[in-house]
Protein backbone atom coordinates (compact mmCIF):
# COMPACT_ATOMS: atom_id res chain seq x y z
CA UNK A 1 0.00 0.00 0.00
CA UNK A 2 1.08 3.53 -0.71
CA UNK A 3 1.90 6.07 1.98
CA UNK A 4 0.64 9.61 1.52
CA UNK A 5 0.35 12.74 3.59
CA UNK A 6 -2.34 15.36 3.94
CA UNK A 7 -2.11 18.72 5.67
CA UNK A 8 -4.81 19.08 8.30
CA UNK A 9 -6.77 22.21 7.48
CA UNK A 10 -10.36 21.51 8.48
CA UNK A 11 -10.47 18.87 11.24
CA UNK A 12 -13.61 16.95 12.07
CA UNK A 13 -14.76 14.84 15.02
CA UNK A 14 -13.42 11.64 13.41
CA UNK A 15 -9.88 13.10 13.36
CA UNK A 16 -10.22 14.30 16.97
CA UNK A 17 -11.42 10.86 18.06
CA UNK A 18 -8.43 9.17 16.37
CA UNK A 19 -5.87 11.61 17.82
CA UNK A 20 -7.40 11.16 21.29
CA UNK A 21 -7.24 7.38 20.89
CA UNK A 22 -3.50 7.54 20.14
CA UNK A 23 -2.77 10.13 22.86
CA UNK A 24 -4.41 7.87 25.43
CA UNK A 25 -3.31 4.44 24.24
CA UNK A 26 -1.35 2.62 26.98
CA UNK A 27 1.25 1.45 24.44
CA UNK A 28 1.88 5.01 23.21
CA UNK A 29 1.48 7.43 26.14
CA UNK A 30 5.04 6.98 27.39
CA UNK A 31 6.36 7.69 23.86
CA UNK A 32 4.21 10.75 23.13
CA UNK A 33 4.28 12.96 26.21
CA UNK A 34 6.48 13.51 29.24
CA UNK A 35 5.17 12.28 32.58
CA UNK A 36 6.53 13.26 35.99
CA UNK A 37 5.32 10.13 37.74
CA UNK A 38 3.13 7.03 37.48
CA UNK A 39 -0.05 9.04 38.12
CA UNK A 40 0.61 11.27 35.12
CA UNK A 41 1.44 8.24 33.01
CA UNK A 42 -1.98 6.79 33.84
CA UNK A 43 -3.83 10.08 33.29
CA UNK A 44 -5.96 10.42 30.16
CA UNK A 45 -6.81 13.61 28.31
CA UNK A 46 -9.32 14.35 25.60
CA UNK A 47 -8.93 17.17 23.13
CA UNK A 48 -12.07 18.76 21.71
CA UNK A 49 -12.64 19.76 18.09
CA UNK A 50 -12.35 23.43 19.09
CA UNK A 51 -9.04 22.73 20.85
CA UNK A 52 -7.68 21.01 17.75
CA UNK A 53 -8.81 23.92 15.57
CA UNK A 54 -7.06 26.30 17.97
CA UNK A 55 -3.91 24.15 17.87
CA UNK A 56 -3.75 24.75 14.11
CA UNK A 57 -2.86 28.39 14.90
CA UNK A 58 0.54 27.28 16.23
CA UNK A 59 1.07 23.82 14.68
CA UNK A 60 1.36 22.68 11.09
CA UNK A 61 -0.25 19.22 11.27
CA UNK A 62 -0.06 16.53 8.60
CA UNK A 63 -1.95 13.25 8.62
CA UNK A 64 -0.16 10.05 7.57
CA UNK A 65 -2.16 7.54 5.54
CA UNK A 66 -1.29 3.99 4.53
CA UNK A 67 -3.64 3.47 1.62
CA UNK A 68 -6.96 4.85 2.87
CA UNK A 69 -6.20 4.23 6.56
CA UNK A 70 -5.06 7.03 8.86
CA UNK A 71 -2.04 5.58 10.69
CA UNK A 72 -0.29 8.61 12.15
CA UNK A 73 0.24 12.32 12.39
CA UNK A 74 3.22 14.61 12.28
CA UNK A 75 3.55 18.28 13.03
CA UNK A 76 5.87 21.17 13.49
CA UNK A 77 5.86 24.46 15.37
CA UNK A 78 8.08 27.43 14.64
CA UNK A 79 10.31 28.82 17.41
CA UNK A 80 8.48 27.32 20.42
CA UNK A 81 9.72 28.32 23.87
CA UNK A 82 10.96 24.82 24.72
CA UNK A 83 13.75 24.78 22.11
CA UNK A 84 17.10 23.86 23.63
CA UNK A 85 18.94 26.17 21.24
CA UNK A 86 17.06 29.42 20.81
CA UNK A 87 17.82 29.84 17.11
CA UNK A 88 15.28 31.96 15.25
CA UNK A 89 13.67 30.14 12.37
CA UNK A 90 13.73 26.68 13.99
CA UNK A 91 11.01 24.11 13.49
CA UNK A 92 10.19 21.77 16.38
CA UNK A 93 9.13 18.42 14.94
CA UNK A 94 6.82 15.76 16.35
CA UNK A 95 5.52 12.49 14.92
CA UNK A 96 3.20 9.73 16.11
CA UNK A 97 2.61 6.49 14.26
CA UNK A 98 -0.58 5.59 16.09
CA UNK A 99 -1.65 2.41 14.33
CA UNK A 100 0.41 -0.81 14.68
CA UNK A 101 0.23 -1.55 10.94
CA UNK A 102 2.05 1.75 10.32
CA UNK A 103 5.10 0.80 12.38
CA UNK A 104 8.26 -0.93 11.24
CA UNK A 105 7.63 -0.28 7.55
CA UNK A 106 9.73 2.83 6.95
CA UNK A 107 6.70 5.11 7.16
CA UNK A 108 8.31 7.29 9.84
CA UNK A 109 11.41 7.72 7.67
CA UNK A 110 9.33 8.72 4.64
CA UNK A 111 7.07 10.96 6.74
CA UNK A 112 9.91 12.92 8.29
CA UNK A 113 11.54 13.45 4.89
CA UNK A 114 8.23 14.80 3.62
CA UNK A 115 7.89 17.09 6.65
CA UNK A 116 11.46 18.33 6.23
CA UNK A 117 10.60 19.36 2.65
CA UNK A 118 7.51 21.22 3.88
CA UNK A 119 9.65 23.00 6.48
CA UNK A 120 12.22 23.97 3.81
CA UNK A 121 9.40 25.41 1.66
CA UNK A 122 8.58 27.68 4.58
CA UNK A 123 12.15 28.99 4.49
CA UNK A 124 13.25 27.44 7.78
CA UNK A 125 16.81 26.15 7.98
CA UNK A 126 16.93 24.20 11.25
CA UNK A 127 14.90 21.49 12.97
CA UNK A 128 15.06 20.48 16.61
CA UNK A 129 13.24 17.63 18.33
CA UNK A 130 13.21 15.67 21.55
CA UNK A 131 13.16 11.91 21.93
CA UNK A 132 12.99 10.07 25.24
CA UNK A 133 16.21 8.15 25.84
CA UNK A 134 14.45 4.78 26.16
CA UNK A 135 12.92 5.18 22.65
CA UNK A 136 15.91 3.67 20.86
CA UNK A 137 14.03 2.94 17.62
CA UNK A 138 13.11 6.61 17.18
CA UNK A 139 16.63 7.70 18.17
CA UNK A 140 18.13 5.44 15.48
CA UNK A 141 15.62 6.73 12.93
CA UNK A 142 16.56 10.35 13.61
CA UNK A 143 20.28 9.55 13.40
CA UNK A 144 19.70 7.76 10.08
CA UNK A 145 18.00 10.94 8.83
CA UNK A 146 21.00 13.06 9.84
CA UNK A 147 19.90 14.43 13.22
CA UNK A 148 22.64 14.94 15.82
CA UNK A 149 22.34 14.94 19.58
CA UNK A 150 22.87 18.38 21.13
CA UNK A 151 21.79 17.85 24.73
CA UNK A 152 20.21 15.56 27.31
CA UNK A 153 17.75 16.86 29.85
CA UNK A 154 17.94 14.40 32.76
CA UNK A 155 14.90 13.28 34.76
CA UNK A 156 12.53 14.51 32.06
CA UNK A 157 9.95 11.73 31.93
CA UNK A 158 8.76 8.76 33.98
CA UNK A 159 8.37 5.30 32.48
CA UNK A 160 8.97 1.71 33.59
CA UNK A 161 9.49 2.72 37.22
CA UNK A 162 12.23 5.30 36.63
CA UNK A 163 12.99 8.73 35.26
CA UNK A 164 14.57 9.13 31.82
CA UNK A 165 16.28 11.94 29.95
CA UNK A 166 14.93 13.81 26.95
CA UNK A 167 17.51 13.64 24.17
CA UNK A 168 17.48 16.82 22.11
CA UNK A 169 18.55 16.51 18.49
CA UNK A 170 18.96 18.94 15.64
CA UNK A 171 19.38 19.00 11.89
CA UNK A 172 20.64 21.82 9.73
CA UNK A 173 18.58 21.84 6.55
CA UNK A 174 21.34 23.56 4.58
CA UNK A 175 23.69 20.59 4.88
Amino acid sequence: MKVHFKKLVNPDTRIVKTLNKWDNHPDLIHLIRPNRNEEELEKRSHMTLDELRSRLNSHHIYLIYLGDKLVGEMNYMIDPGHLHKKVKGTAWLGITIGEPEGRGKGIGFEAIQYLENEIRKEGLLRIELGVFEFNRNAHRLYEKLGYEEIARIPGFTYWNEKMWADVRMEKDLLG
